[in-house]
Order: C-alpha cells, then structure tokens, then sequence
C-alpha cells in the first residue's frame, strides 16, 4: 500500500489532457492521492498554458526527459494513436505504471509489443476505455454477474454520428489514427459490449467499411469543416463477430450517415433477458425479462450521475496504490484492436478473417 501520493506524469496535453484526465487528478492531488508533477508536449505554447493552469510545476518537450525524474510513479498517455506505443514502451522500461487513452495503439501489432513491455517491467497498463465505468454500465454489469440476462448470445452496439467527422486533430487521417469512427467512437462502444458479455473469445471477424461523405466536398460538418482533400479513415463501418462458445456481436460506426440521429449504446440478448444501455444517458438503460408470465419492463432509479473519467482514473490510481490487477488490463485491449484489425482486412479482401 502507497504511504505517500502517487507521483504522475502527463505525455501529451492537448484536449483530451485538459478536458477530462487533468481536472480529475486536480481533485485527487487536493485529496492527497497524487502529485502532478509534471507535463510533456512537444507543442511547447500548449504545454506551457496547460501547466500554469493546473499548477504543474515541471513542463518538458522531450518526454523521455519526464522520464527521468525519479519521484515519478505512473504516466498518462494522452496522444495521438500513432504515439502510444513508444512512450509507453519507454515508460515501462523506466519502471513507471502506464495509462494509456483509448484504443491501445495504432493497431494490435503494436498493442501487443506494449502488453509484452508491461510484463517485463511489471508494471500496470490500463487502456482508457471510459464507457466500463459509466453509471448505467455498472448497473447493467451488475444484472449480467447476477444471472438475470442467463447466456447472453448476441449483442448489437452502435456508435454512429449522423454528421459528426471531427475538424480538427488526425482523425481522419489513416498513417496517424488507425482508422475511422471504428477506432475512434466504435472501440469504446465494442469494449463495453466484450466486458458486459464476460469477454468470450473471438473466432472470426466479417467488415465491410465504406466511404461515401469524409472526401466529397460541401458536406455538412456539424464539428467543423475538414479537409476532404486529407481524408483517408472509413466514414462508416459494419462488422459481424463470432466467438468460439457461439456468440455473435453486429458492431456499426460512423463519423456521417443518412440516419435519423446519432446513436451510441449496446443491446444483449440473453436467454433469460436482455439488456439495452445508453452509457452517456442513464436513463436509457433497460431490462427486459419474462415473470410471472408477462413480458416485464424494468428501468433503474436512484442511479448517481456519470463520473466515467473520475471511475477509470480513480481505479488506476487504486490499483497502484493497492497492488491490484488493472481494472481495464492492455490484454483486453489488445482484443479490441486484434477485431478492428480483421474487420478492416475483412473489408479490403472481401472474406471472412479467422482470429
């Protein structure tokens, strides 16, 4: 068990840093649970405002030098996808515990290098899948571990925008982001769904991806303009997963798509009920069961509001301090990007990938 406040530092801190990690470990550094002690970015303009404006006392642009700082326990990845792996990779082998934003990586080749550094170090990974920890999520987890949705044997999770390509950052740029609104939005809204299901494991993945707005001028962008010119991710993506015990999930995203309105939760299908969860609107969640001879519908009351970022952070502080397992582990993680992987080859072959 820690006796003095975990020693954090931030790679990366841009909006992601500012808007939802930072202000949440103000609130444990005023608890006496963390220290901040330091940023790094290499946009030093940024870095420099963001330290002034959550009282950090060291800014770096080179993060290998916070790195080096001795009192310095576990690191924040808050990069673009295309820099998660090496910071991490350096991280472990500085002995330093590691969160990292969603997804993992840039894909599972990479993932998988940063799950093994993890392992030599033994040291923490926990992958920013935020959506676990979501109030209606908790509860829906809850029903599932207590039986009351039976075998769940198939899922539907959608996390689709009708016109919402981000304007700014690498989103749409493949080199740099992976991929599209799959890896964007559609990693949380899949990771949630494996955890509600008790993780089974994949066998086969089937995808097709399309573009058909992100590089067409004039189309509406209701998060800015972006350069069509520089889009190379999928505006829309559809898969089918199968697992060995003989599950399925139908997984879709988009960025744009001619549909009423956006739409993000999950559905479980289970043989003694089924489960839909709307993890941004607690009110959303939902069982359906057969009692009693009638078909029953039951809504949650008295649920806390979200606090999904302050859960996740929370729990890995937790785990270091207390020497448990990371709640969201880089192995989880790194399933998530093994069936992004098959579901982008899937649509550039036109076949069935086999996991």
């Amino acid at each position: 068990m820690s006796t003095r406040p975990i020693g954090i530092g931030f790679i990366g801190a841009g909006a992601i840093a500012q808007n939802h990690h930072l202000p949440v470990y103000q609130k444990l550094r005023d608890e006496g649970l963390v220290d901040i002690l330091a940023l790094a970015d290499v946009n030093d303009a940024s870095v420099q405002a963001t330290a002034e404006r959550f009282k950090v006392p060291r800014t770096f642009h080179d993060y290998r030098d916070l790195l080096a700082l001795d009192d310095l326990d576990a690191v924040v990845v808050c990069t673009p996808n295309y820099l998660h792996k090496q910071p991490a990779i350096d991280a472990f082998a500085a002995g330093k515990h590691v969160f990292v934003e969603k997804p993992i990586a840039l894909d599972a080749i990479e993932g998988a290098a940063m799950v093994d550094a993890a392992h030599q170090a033994g040291k923490k990974l926990q992958v920013g899948y935020c959506m676990r920890f979501s109030t209606g999520a908790t509860a829906v987890k809850r029903m599932v571990d207590d039986g009351k949705l039976g075998e769940i044997y198939h899922a539907r999770c959608h996390a689709l925008r009708r016109r919402g390509i981000p304007s700014w950052g690498v989103f749409t740029q493949k080199d740099k982001q992976g991929g599209g609104p799959l890896i964007d939005i559609g990693v949380h809204i899949l990771d949630l769904t494996l955890w509600l299901m008790g993780h089974p494991e994949p066998a086969s993945v089937s995808g097709q991806t399309f573009v058909k707005f992100g590089n067409r001028e004039g189309v509406v962008g209701l998060l800015g303009q972006w350069d069509p010119k520089k889009f190379t991710v999928e505006d829309y993506a559809v898969g089918l997963i199968r697992f060995k015990s003989g599950a399925t999930i139908v997984l879709e995203s988009s960025f744009a798509a001619n549909i009423a309105k956006d739409e993000f939760y999950t559905q479980l299908v289970g043989t003694e009920g089924g489960a839909y969860l709307n993890p941004r609107d607690i009110a959303e969640t939902r069982l359906y069961r057969e009692e009693s001879g009638m078909l029953t519908d039951t809504t949650q009351f008295g649920l806390k509001p979200n606090v999904w970022h302050e859960g996740e952070i929370r729990s890995f502080i937790d785990a270091i301090a207390s020497g448990k397992p990371s709640p969201v582990p880089g192995e989880e993680g790194l399933v998530v990007a093994r069936i992004l992987d098959a579901l982008y080859e899937s649509s550039e072959t036109g076949k069935e990938v086999y996991l």
